[in-house]
């Protein structure tokens, strides 16, 4: 029998796999109410990352005649991203739709309050940044700014940051991709334990805040029983072209912000929320069942957070025994304040419940990794309506900053 073991561990099936499984029994394991859940899996794809490309793909980055699995990955990663955006497409429609009930609701009652709190969040981390620069001398300004994004979690950040030094030459915008990658892990990490520690630390009473969600939005009044829907393939598809045609559109901001779009991932979950929020159009039947949904969403958001793993596992672990520890140390300064500023404004100055803000928070911080940490340590999908109405705004000051940070003087 003729068994090929290195391309049998290099396949990018394989590979999400084994960190899936390994992650969701880490996941399992519960320390001082604290427990990884779906987000384990992104810890054992960092390793498993690390070690496969280390063992596997390093020693072919300068070799003439490369094997077809390490020419793939070499050029398209270990995981390909059209398989990490539609894991990521997928989560956050069935998100969408199970938190579009609640969403008019939530506008009216908090609107304004959401607006303030993403802009808020990506202002923090921003300014964080900059100063940061003074404390740590001699650190690359393009660098930085793809730290700050990376903190951020946000891909439409990346991109306008790539596009507004796209004229500065190759060396610049792969300083800017460096700084995304240092900073990405560091910021998932961050707000993935904020979920978890921020009711520890604040003594939030999580059941009472649900209870209290419950009496806000009043979410026992529906017309209808989606309990007995069944789940629409057709819908939901219909749903994630819609959101990527959102996507598309961009607006044009002037010459120094130049053009604003809400990218794949915000236009999928506003069409999301939006379609489900009207319920119907024509045969097209948005009100699905919450436990089919239920389930994409859990089985999307683990293989999502493996693929995250996997694809950063080797800069990141590699980075922190290197020179990029700086960076590492300003990417989890940048996501730790900025996302407490946004809990204590949020939280103490309008008064939003726990619920909605945690949603917020995440939305603040356009970190999809986060809205799943937050579903997991509410044990409610409720947190993605406070997700949704803040993360456009979020968007928004993530492009606006992120063009105004690398202009600044350090």
């Amino acid at each position: 029998m003729n068994f090929d073991y290195v391309k049998f561990i290099t396949d990018p099936f394989v590979l999400i796999f084994l960190s899936v499984i390994l992650g969701l029994i880490i996941g399992k394991f519960e320390f001082k109410r604290i427990k990884l859940g779906n987000s384990g899996g992104l810890f054992t794809g960092l390793v498993i990352g690390w070690y496969v490309y280390k063992k596997y793909i390093l020693p072919y980055e300068t070799a003439e005649n490369v094997p077809s699995y390490a020419k793939r990955i070499l050029e398209n990663g270990m995981i390909p991203k059209e398989l990490f955006l539609f894991t990521l497409v997928c989560f956050i429609a069935s998100v969408g739709l199970l938190a579009s009930k609640d969403i008019g609701k939530v506008v009216r009652k908090y609107g304004f309050k959401f607006v303030l709190l993403g802009l808020i969040i990506t202002f923090t981390g921003a300014l964080s940044c900059y100063l940061m620069t003074y404390i740590s001398k001699g650190l690359n300004m393009y660098a930085i700014t793809g730290i700050y994004v990376g903190s951020l979690t946000s891909s439409p950040g990346l991109a306008a940051a790539l596009e507004a030094v796209g004229g500065l030459g190759k060396e610049i915008e792969a300083m800017v991709g460096l700084g995304y990658a240092i900073g990405y892990i560091p910021g998932v990490i961050v707000v993935i334990l904020a979920m978890q520690i921020i009711p520890i630390i604040f003594k939030i009473n999580v059941e009472k805040e649900r209870e209290l969600f419950k009496r806000e939005m009043k979410a026992k009044d529906s017309k209808v029983n989606i309990e007995n829907i069944d789940f629409e393939i057709l819908s939901f598809l219909f749903v994630c072209i819609v959101g990527f045609l959102i996507g598309q559109i961009k607006i044009y901001m002037g010459p120094t912000i130049k053009y604003f779009s809400l990218g794949s991932t915000g236009g999928v979950l506003i069409s999301a929320l939006i379609l489900g929020y009207i319920g119907k159009i024509g045969f097209l039947n948005f009100r699905m069942n919450p436990k089919i949904l239920g389930v994409i969403r859990e089985l999307s958001l683990s293989i999502f957070l493996a693929i995250v793993g996997l694809r950063y596992g080797y800069t990141t672990l590699t980075t922190i025994g290197g020179k990029g520890g700086p960076l590492l140390i300003i990417a989890f300064i940048c996501a730790a304040l900025a996302i407490m500023s946004g809990f204590i404004i949020g939280r103490y100055v309008f008064k939003i419940n726990w619920v909605m803000l945690s949603g917020a928070l995440c939305g603040g911080m356009t970190s999809t990794p986060g809205l799943g940490a937050a579903i997991d340590a509410l044990e409610s999908d409720d947190v993605a309506s406070g997700y949704g109405a803040s993360y456009p705004f979020a968007l928004f000051g993530m492009i606006i900053f992120t063009i105004l940070l690398y202009r600044l003087p350090i």
